[in-house]
Formats: structure tokens, C-alpha cells, sequence
């Protein structure tokens, strides 16, 4: 029985109530999630096919459909100048996205994240690479410069799709490409970290606010290499930065425990391995084993890691191990090993201020985020 076939029957039988998180996290297994579809509704103004039917003459075009399947940057940067006649069209038609449409965006995102059970990628969830994608799509943020951040998505062109840091994130960025083909009206910036808070969301973590307006760029607002922090360097490299973003210690402690999620692989980073038991998680697993297990070097061929010493077969980061070693970082390690909830608030916080580094106060358009509902919520 296919993945897509076992989740309909789990939710036809009702597998699993909208209950406590923590119910959910224990029944993590993606063959019990379950996904809402929403019913049929009248055509609406703010709907894709009003978009559609202004645009409908443009996306059949031979142009429309090379700026769509090319992967160059001339055709990139094609389709960001494109951008202002879609505008052009939204306005015509009295096309303004809505709450609601974001939602339905958020949805289908959710949608894929455990299709990667059934094509046998990583630990059967894509939320762990969409939410690294959507961090390293901000976290290239210079507040001296006022460059970087989520504002322009400018990992969609060469060198910054190349940068060391960001190996192996064209699989989310492909994956959130077919989003992107049926929502075309969302810019990518506010697709990448949207599929960022689902994917914190829908693998048990908190509720993150959010709120849309970022646009499109083009190559020549690239970062330079070297803004994303580097796992095989210590405290100072961590603190340079994280502070040129804007952060103090207690967030930095914070935003790092994203490594609760997924795993190293070593034909991308170098290093290898899940940080916890349960990769596919949102737990405060991370900071209970930083503190609580013992890590020694691993001995291979690879880069310097830490494995644990009972198992062997998690892995920490020096940056991470430089957590434990550093006075100021290590209290608030212990604080969120102690208090998950408390860690909850801290992330959904940080979070929420990384995704909006370097985007104007004055894009965004609404003047407090919102709160995307979880599919267990739409049940």
C-alpha cells in the first residue's frame, strides 16, 4: 500500500485526534498524519482563477513557459521583471491575496512534507530541509549593511544557490517550485519561509507568526559567502554571526535548537548523521542530550563531529558542542533542556525575527502576523 493510500485510511478511520501536542509528536509516524481538504467553494475574487483568467493569455506564451522551466539566471531574472505586470494583473483584477489564501498555500506545502516516505527521502519528512531553506534564505542578513534576509530570495540565483552552506537545498527549493506553479501569485521569499513555519508547525513545534510582503530580486543583490554560520567553528564565529543579524545569546541558543529537525549528510556539509532519536520531531531533544549525554570525538575520515558515547549514532556539531563549553550560551541550554515550553516561546520569537530580516516595515501587508492553522486544526 502506497504512503498517500495508508494516510487516507488513517484518516478515514480517524488514527489520530487533534489532541495534545504531545500526543501528536508521539504518534510522529507519517502514516498517521492526516491532511485536510477543503470543500468546493464558489469562484472568489481573491481566488488563483481570477489571477488566471487576467494572466491566461501570458502563461501560454513560449516566453512564460521558458521563464518557468528554465533553470538560468537570465531566465530567473526574467520572470522577477515579469513580477510587475503580475502586479499589474492582481490590480486589474482586484486581485489581493488574503489570509485565507495564504492558507491555502501553507496546506498544500503541507501537504508534501511527508511525501518523502514514500519516495524513501531521509527520515519520511521534506519539513527539516524546507525549514533549512527557509533559515538560510534569512539568516545572510547584515544589519550594518542592511543586506541579505528573506526580502529578494536570492538563492534562486547563482552564487549564492552555489555557497558551501547551502548544499543540497534544491531539493526544497524544487519542491516548493510546484507550489509555486500553482500559487505563481506568491513571491518566493514569503513561499520559502512559509514553508518553513509549516514545517516547524506540522512536525509538532510551536505556532510561529508570520505575516507576507516579501519580493522578488534579482542576481546582483546575491550575498557574498560566508554570512551562514559554519557547524566545525566555535563560539566567537557563532556570536560574529549571529550578532551581525541582530541576535543576542539567548536567541542565538534558541534558533540553533532547530537542530532538533533532520541530519547531516556528508555529500552536502561534510558531516553525517541526526542530532536526536526523532529527526522528524520538534522536541527540546537537542539541549537534553547536549547536557545529559556524554560526546567524544568520532573517529573517521570525515571533518570533526562529536558522536554520542552510548550509541554512536547521533552526531553534535562543534558549533553545537561550543554551546555547552561557553558560560553564557551553556545557561540557556540548560534552560530549554529543563523547559521545553519555555523553549517553544523563545524559538517561535527568534523565528518569527529571522524569517523578517531585511525585509521594510513598510512591505509587509498587514501590520501584525498571523497565525497559519495547522492541518490538525482544520480537521
Amino acid at each position: 500500500m502506497s504512503f498517500a493510500a495508508l494516510r487516507a485510511s488513517a484518516r478515514r478511520v480517524g488514527a489520530v485526534a487533534p489532541v495534545a501536542r504531545a500526543s501528536r509528536t508521539a504518534l510522529r509516524n507519517p502514516a498517521f498524519r492526516r491532511f485536510s481538504t477543503e470543500a468546493p467553494q464558489a469562484p472568489k475574487k481573491s481566488s488563483n482563477a481570477v489571477l488566471f483568467g487576467a494572466l491566461g493569455v501570458a502563461a501560454v506564451g513560449g516566453v512564460g513557459f521558458w521563464i518557468y522551466t528554465s533553470s538560468s539566471d537570465s531566465a530567473k531574472e526574467a520572470g522577477t521583471a515579469v513580477k510587475s505586470g503580475v502586479q499589474a494583473a492582481k490590480a486589474a483584477t482586484n486581485f489581493v491575496p488574503t489570509k485565507e489564501d495564504y492558507q491555502k498555500v501553507y496546506n498544500r506545502i503541507a501537504e508534501i512534507l511527508d511525501s518523502a516516505a514514500d519516495k524513501g527521502y531521509d527520515d519520511g519528512s521534506y519539513g527539516p530541509v524546507l525549514l533549512r531553506l527557509a533559515w538560510h534564505a534569512s539568516g545572510t542578513y547584515d544589519k550594518d549593511s542592511n543586506t541579505g534576509g528573506s526580502n529578494y530570495a536570492t538563492m534562486r540565483f547563482e552564487p549564492e544557490a552555489k555557497h558551501g552552506a547551502n548544499n543540497g537545498l534544491e531539493v526544497a527549493r524544487d519542491l516548493l517550485e510546484n507550489v509555486k506553479r500553482e500559487f505563481p501569485w506568491i513571491s518566493y521569499g514569503d513561499l520559502w519561509t512559509l514553508g518553513g513555519v509549516a514545517a516547524v508547525q506540522e512536525l509538532g513545534g510551536p505556532k510561529i507568526p508570520w505575516r507576507p510582503g516579501r519580493i522578488d530580486g534579482f542576481a546582483s543583490q546575491c550575498t557574498p559567502d560566508g554570512r551562514l554560520p559554519d557547524g566545525a567553528k566555535g563560539a566567537d564565529h557563532i556570536r560574529n554571526i549571529f550578532y551581525r543579524m541582530g541576535f543576542n545569546d539567548q536567541e542565538i541558543v534558541a534558533l540553533i535548537g532547530a537542530h532538533a529537525l533532520g541530519r547531516c549528510h556528508r555529500d552536502r556539509s561534510g558531516f553525517e548523521g541526526p542530532w536526536t532519536f526523532s529527526p522528524t520531531s520538534f522536541t527540546n531533544e537537542f539541549y537534553k542530550l547536549l547536557m545529559n549525554e556524554k560526546w567524544v570525538w568520532k573517529k573517521w575520515d570525515g571533518p570533526k563531529q562529536l558522536e554520542d558515547k552510548t550509541t554512536h549514532s547521533l552526531m553534535m556539531l562543534p558549533s553545537d558542542y561550543a554551546l555547552v563549553q561557553d558560560k553564557s550560551f551553556k545557561k540557556w541550554v540548560k534552560a530549554y533542556a529543563d523547559d521545553e515550553e519555555l523553549w517553544f516561546k523563545d524559538f517561535s520569537a527568534a523565528l518569527s525575527k529571522l524569517f523578517e530580516l531585511g525585509v521594510p516595515q513598510q512591505q509587509f501587508t498587514t501590520s501584525e502576523p498571523w497565525i497559519m492553522k495547522s492541518t490538525d486544526e482544520q480537521q
